[in-house]
């Protein structure tokens, strides 16, 4: 993945709403989020998704990886809330809402848009309860929509219950780690930081990821768990197609708000992109421990 400056800041140039001077210090820095963000292993070499994808995962690598992941999944709720609660803006307070409320169960409003008829709801989700377009701002409330319950569903397949889910007692070293440097650098009480992890953890999902968990897990879904469902993985993954797209967006006008610190976001990011490697690490020695008979 490589960032590229958009024909927006050439507009806004031609507009004077900036000096060509700051669209130069602009273009630098987004060469330097290419160099010392873009370039992170775990955008470029996730070792462990890559084997995931390769579909050779066996129902204890898969009951592992989403007792993992629902861990992560509930946690995150800390570091979103912190995130929510440290915002430098209204704006931004607001963005942080809806990421949060999303996440509890507030489905995505956007009048005249339906999903229409669903065929396969193990994928795409039940209708009445997603939705990857619009806003919480007069969304409905579903217990079912709520993300964490999504992992439940797909843990009982698995024979995971749901005390054997989400809480901080079953995460590995590595996971907890992880969690710990959400809440600590994402939902950092500096907006310099926090949205330098903010981007850096949004580049990291739009990376590809979801798709190498989802190839994996289709491939165990058909060798074993027909009946297994699927919608958080493919849900995040359309979404974060969408997040993909507003990325740059985001950072343009980041970085011309009053305040931007260049040291602190690029700091915030690597950061962040360290602990999120971590857990990704965790899995990979947790899966090959495995294989040679210890853990």
């Amino acid at each position: 993945m490589t960032l590229t400056v958009s024909d927006r800041i050439e507009t806004m140039v031609e507009k004077s709403e900036i000096s060509a001077a700051e669209a130069e210090r602009f273009a630098a820095f987004v060469d330097r989020c290419n160099r010392e963000l873009m370039t992170h292993p775990v955008i470029t070499d996730n070792r462990y998704c890559a084997w995931f994808a390769g579909g050779d995962v066996a129902r204890d690598d898969v009951r592992h990886f989403v007792v993992q992941f629902s861990v992560f999944s509930n946690l995150f709720l800390i570091a979103q809330l912190l995130k929510t609660i440290n915002a430098g803006s209204l704006e931004g307070m607001r963005a942080g809402k809806e990421i949060l409320a999303n996440e509890l169960g507030v489905i995505f409003n956007k009048p005249g848009v339906s999903l229409g008829d669903v065929d396969d709801t193990d994928r795409e989700g039940d209708p009445d309860i997603v939705s990857i377009e619009g806003t919480v701002d007069g969304g409905t409330f579903r217990f079912r929509a709520a993300h964490f319950e999504w992992l439940v569903r797909m843990g009982s397949k698995l024979g995971l219950e749901f005390n054997d889910l989400g809480k901080r007692r079953h995460g590995t070293p590595a996971t907890l780690f992880f969690c710990d440097q959400l809440a600590a650098i994402y939902g950092n009480k500096d907006p310099n930081i926090a949205e330098g992890a903010s981007f850096a953890v949004e580049n990291w999902a739009a990376a590809g990821f979801w798709k190498q968990l989802v190839a994996g897990l289709d491939a165990f879904k058909r060798a074993e768990q027909p009946d297994l469902p699927l919608a958080f993985f493919t849900w995040h993954d359309r979404i974060e197609e969408q997040h993909a797209d507003h990325v740059m967006d985001e950072l343009e006008e980041l970085y011309f708000e009053d305040g931007f610190d260049e040291e602190k976001f690029i700091k915030g990011g690597i950061e962040m992109l360290h602990g999120t490697e971590a857990f990704w690490v965790g899995l990979d020695e947790h899966r090959i421990a495995a294989r040679h008979g210890s853990s």
